[in-house]
């Protein structure tokens, strides 16, 4: 990257929040996506940036069908990290999650829906780490009245992109913890790192979207206790 180029510039550029799901020789997988594109009014068309090395990616380019489910602006950070910190290869995505199967065979996350709908791919583009599906959208419908989450309000949760993500921040993973007075309460206390999505578990802070106090150590927590971010439980948490 030459050194005029501030990586910042790019942050700006709105983006909206998805699950992109797909299925092939009866194997499904989903994950989240922030770059799906309506490219086509009539016919609709639209394309879908996937990282080659996501299951989701394996999917689509043996089936060529994929469904989007656009994500409403009350899905919960633990529901975005199901789909989007965590491989479908070894992990059901869908497993106690509301979904039907749509007319291309592909699972439709209906959860957090605003609405739905299925493509079936007519050409590929290479965009280095990515791979742009282009497809003729053959199905879709409004599920819910909220309105639609944006990728903006997604950081403001304090959520992260995973590394396969186009948009990832690197300089997400330096921040330095947040200070205030709650920080004396936790000073001394060890820091957690989450295994799965980097989240940090700061003694100092609390979780107080979860009932955690600032001041409440990580051996404190209650066992049935979660990552905020991904939903993965206190054992895949280790010392910073």
């Amino acid at each position: 990257m030459s050194d005029g180029m501030d990586v910042k510039a790019l942050w700006p550029v709105s983006y909206g929040l998805y699950v992109v799901s797909s299925c092939a020789d009866e194997k499904a997988g989903g994950q989240i996506c922030n770059t799906v594109i309506q490219t086509s009014a009539d016919p609709p068309k639209v394309l879908a940036a996937i990282n080659k090395q996501n299951y989701t990616h394996e999917l689509i380019s043996a089936s060529r069908m994929f469904a989007v489910t656009v994500l409403d602006e009350d899905t919960p950070l633990s529901f975005i990290g199901r789909f989007g910190f965590r491989s479908g290869r070894d992990f059901d995505k869908f497993e106690g999650v509301e979904t039907e199967t749509g007319m291309t065979g592909c699972p439709i996350v209906l959860e957090h829906a605003v609405s739905v709908f299925e493509a079936k791919v007519y050409d590929t583009a290479d965009a280095g780490t990515h791979t742009i599906f282009l497809a003729d959208v053959v199905s879709g419908r409004m599920v819910g009245e909220r309105k639609p989450m944006t990728y903006a309000q997604y950081h403001d949760m304090k959520g992260r992109a995973p590394k396969a993500a186009p948009t990832y921040r690197a300089e997400e993973e330096k921040e330095p913890p947040s200070g205030g007075a709650a920080r004396e309460k936790g000073e001394g206390m060890k820091r957690y790192v989450c295994n799965v999505c980097g989240y940090v578990y700061d003694p100092a802070d609390g979780d107080p979207d979860s009932g955690i106090e600032p001041g409440t150590a990580f051996e404190d927590l209650p066992d049935d206790w979660v990552c905020p971010v991904c939903g993965a439980d206190k054992s895949e948490f280790s010392p910073e």
